[in-house]
């Protein structure tokens, strides 16, 4: 399962600079979130991979999908397997197919993409350097466990809807109180919407981005200078 993929790159790229690599939700595709490229910070690049499963048969329309939702939070888990896997292996390919080989990786997406991205950091320790999380929940699957290893392992962002009514504010909640009892570095920013990522959330999480992860590679950069 090979996952194709659309790219923002600026141009010049500095070697090292950070990656964010973005999921979109059910139904969607690999330009969905592509507009959330030019807020990242000056300097960083974006890679927006499609989902592996068509969406339709699952009722899903006509775009793609990470997996099939079984209910609550709980996704299909072979599929949910398959997607993960997928996911690791275009982390490992990037580095070498991109124009400029990128530093520290950031693994984010909204709705089914959140959940993903939320569920790789937790199965990979350490593999990412901080987890955007838009509107997704924390995945009842025997392969995603939530330990004190795990959970603060790698910094998150949390942003949900108050009225969200696909994945309700209150699974939100739980699974930030599961995350939060096992010592996870968790940022949570809640607003006023349904099912979206609105403006405010955009301009919370790049500057969640730039302190958790802009700066340290800042510093780096300056070293090597």
């Amino acid at each position: 399962m090979v996952l194709t993929y659309h790219t923002a790159i600026p141009l010049p790229m500095q070697p090292g600079a950070p990656l964010v690599v973005l999921l979109h939700g059910r139904g969607t595709d690999e330009y969905d979130l592509a507009g959330l490229a030019p807020f990242l910070p000056d300097g960083w690049g974006a890679v927006f991979p499609r989902a592996p499963f068509p969406g339709q048969p699952w009722g899903y329309g006509p775009g793609w999908a990470w997996y099939r939702f079984l209910g609550d939070t709980t996704p299909e888990p072979e599929g949910f397997l398959e997607s993960q896997r997928a996911v690791g292996e275009l982390l490992d390919r990037l580095p070498g197919e991109l124009p400029v080989r990128p530093g520290p990786m950031v693994v984010g997406g909204f709705s089914q993409g959140g959940t993903m991205a939320l569920a790789f950091a937790l199965r990979h320790r350490g593999r990412v350097a901080a987890v955007l999380n838009f509107s997704g929940f924390l995945a009842d699957h025997p392969n995603v466990r939530v330990t004190p290893e795990t959970a603060a392992a790698t910094p998150i962002f949390w942003g949900h809807g108050t009225l969200d009514t696909a994945i309700p504010f209150a699974v939100a909640e739980q699974g930030r109180a599961t995350l939060r009892a096992a010592g996870a570095r968790l940022e949570t920013r809640d607003y006023p919407m349904g099912h979206g990522i609105a403006a405010e959330e955009v301009s919370d999480a790049m500057e969640w981005l730039r302190r958790t992860v802009g700066e340290k590679w800042g510093e780096k950069a300056r070293k090597r200078e």
